[in-house]
């Protein structure tokens, strides 16, 4: 009867909800912003606990998160029991930030938390994956509390876990509210000459506290409105439902084209797995938007019905491809952290994927055994997550194993060695397998290999360099037609030492990085000048040539795309090409050339319009 009088009276207070739970929270959001804003000082001003990273980091990361669950769990669970389960969480999130530190992976710096100071902050991925894990584990529990056992029903995860999910947009939503309303007042103000609120602003003692308490403030208003809270959220999966039958259309088609283009373009794309993945997502988001907490099967339209059942079939192909396109790049380059992070993404996708096909198969019911994936998925997301970010499956240890292996065992060559990756992307695992390279007595190319992995480990960027890498500039280049020589001079050249390096192509200075080269005189002075595209993309194209002083420089840049065009890259090895002359000519004045700059236009996706061009010629 409780339960009805709530839904038909929207705004009354529920009545779990009172006036000491209000108290709490909100000087549980009062505190949260107290602890917040000596900790961002300390890290402004580099004095203690922002000194101690193994301190500082979990502090961060505890007083980011932990309020925000207690506030949530405070008129839910019983005190004791919230204090308990918030205890917990707190062990965890703080061993993370441990490890996180301890693996050297720490983040220097969030914008302005330590400008110049250099403190070791949680890294952004342990941060948002971190979120990720307490939401997950916090709804679970709630709907634990709610059924008062351990393991509860469907229907109070799917309560908890989307009633949580709106507090938190909406708490999201109100606190931006909140600041524009604050700075309009302060505009409004400054018409007048009056700058005091817009200093006040500007202090972090102010819009710390003020932030922390607007947020405590909002998850409480929207917990004390428990119907307005499910009116928004039926809206919402309503919504959302009726793009089903479209998502699910369109993946159709994109796996019943495959047939005729073939996977080798899908591969192409080098984004595929990235992809599909999200294709997965959306079609869970979808499916479980019509499907609710499957107490409603009987008045689900016919058509949601048809889609939902044909989506859930659908994740497994998509899945299976998305897992042969990382197999392909793991196969050709090694795994590294990114690959790991997505092979995990791939595990939790296989559990949806198979469960959902069997709750496909499963005739006689309305996807009833969704409900119990979907329970069991959240627990293996929970594991997944704690392996990645423990040294069981830490991403950077199991990625410089597998690099060092392709070393060990030739796969790769000492040239084309991603040292840096070691460096900078491989945390601690990375630097110790550099410093075991440096000491390496033996084996194919080992001064280079020692003189590689020493110059890494001085870098302090990954970026920035004091030297070019390449040992030799023809290692890299590939002269066409074959047999042609480049002009003298040109592989003497040190392209790093002009300034001009960040407008080059990569492989002009480091290793690894392949380019075909065409000598041509593109200018009409009678000299050869050289055009370097490089084979990859991201590795750039550009026209070289002497300058009046008679050393090279560059002369020109071909579009970004240009390097790694496929249908580019055939026609000039065909020698299918010529110089023209520019569309706009030049002046000459008084003996000297003024240059006209032709009106900047929109940039031209060279490669694909080339593509068009020579599909059309076929025709």
């Amino acid at each position: 009867m409780e339960h009805a009088a709530t839904e038909s009276t929207p705004l009354k207070l529920d009545a779990m909800v009172s006036r000491q739970v209000m108290v709490a929270r909100l000087l549980t959001g009062l505190l949260q912003g107290a602890l917040l804003y000596p900790l961002y000082r300390a890290a402004s001003n580099s004095f203690w606990p922002a000194t101690q990273p193994y301190l500082f980091a979990p502090l961060l990361l505890l007083c980011l998160l932990l309020p925000v669950l207690l506030i949530s769990s405070l008129g839910h669970m019983r005190t004791r029991r919230a204090l308990q389960w918030v205890g917990a969480l707190a062990v965890v999130l703080a061993l993370l930030a441990l490890h996180d530190v301890w693996r050297g992976a720490g983040h220097v710096g969030w914008g302005e938390l330590s400008r110049g100071s250099g403190v070791r902050a949680p890294s952004p991925l342990l941060f948002f994956f971190s979120a990720a894990f307490c939401y997950i584990a916090h709804s679970l529990a709630l709907a634990a509390a709610q059924d008062g056992r351990r393991l509860a029903s469907y229907a109070s995860h799917f309560e908890a876990a989307w009633k949580l999910i709106i507090q938190l947009a909406f708490s999201t939503m109100f606190v931006s509210t909140l600041w524009t309303v604050l700075f309009l007042g302060s505009s409004l103000f400054m018409l007048v000459k009056l700058s005091f609120f817009k200093e006040l602003l500007e202090q972090a003692w102010f819009n710390i506290p003020v932030t922390c308490f607007a947020f405590s403030c909002a998850i409480h208003l929207t917990d004390v409105r428990p119907a307005i809270v499910r009116g928004i959220r039926t809206l919402l999966l309503v919504l959302l439902s009726w793009l089903l039958p479209l998502a699910a259309l369109m993946v159709t088609g994109f796996l019943c084209s495959l047939p005729f283009t073939g996977l080798e373009v899908l591969w192409q794309t080098r984004h595929a797995t990235a992809v599909l993945l999200g294709t997965d997502v959306l079609l869970l988001v979808l499916i479980n938007a019509a499907f609710q907490n499957g107490a409603a099967a009987g008045v689900v339209a016919p058509v949601l019905r048809v889609s939902a059942r044909a989506a859930a079939v659908l994740l497994l192909p998509l899945t299976v491809i998305a897992v042969y396109a990382l197999g392909l790049r793991v196969g050709d380059h090694g795994w590294s952290s990114d690959r790991i992070i997505a092979a995990a993404c791939l595990l939790v996708a296989g559990c949806y994927a198979v469960g959902y096909a069997w709750a496909a198969y499963q005739s006689d019911s309305w996807l009833e055994p969704i409900a119990f994936v979907n329970v069991v998925t959240a627990f293996v997301i929970l594991a997944v997550l704690l392996a990645l970010f423990t040294p069981l499956a830490d991403p950077a240890r199991l990625a410089v194993n597998s690099q060092m292996a392709r070393l060990d065992k030739g796969r790769v060559s000492a040239r084309q060695f991603d040292y840096d990756y070691l460096r900078f992307e491989g945390a601690r695992y990375g630097r110790a397998a550099l410093e075991q390279l440096k000491l390496r007595s033996g084996g194919p190319d080992v001064e280079l290999v020692r003189q590689s992995a020493d110059e890494a480990l001085k870098r302090t960027s990954r970026y920035g360099r004091d030297a070019p890498k390449l040992l030799d500039l023809a290692d890299n280049l590939h002269v066409w037609p074959a047999g042609t020589q480049l002009p003298a001079g040109f592989l003497a050249t040190r392209w790093g030492d002009n300034g001009l390096s960040y407008m080059l192509p990569s492989c002009l200075n480091n290793a690894g990085k392949e380019c075909d080269v065409f000598v041509r005189d593109m200018n009409g002075d009678g000299k050869p000048d050289v055009l370097v595209v490089g084979k990859e993309p991201q590795i750039g194209a550009a026209l070289l040539g002497l300058g009046v002083d008679g050393k090279w420089t560059l002369l020109g840049s071909l579009p970004q795309d240009a390097a790694g065009c496929a249908p580019l890259r055939g026609k000039l090895l065909a020698g299918e090409f010529e110089v023209v002359a520019p569309r706009v000519h030049d002046l000459q004045v008084g003996g000297m050339r003024v240059e006209v700059t032709p009106r900047e236009t929109p940039p031209l996706a060279l490669c694909k319009a080339l593509t068009k061009a020579l599909k059309g010629e076929k025709k």
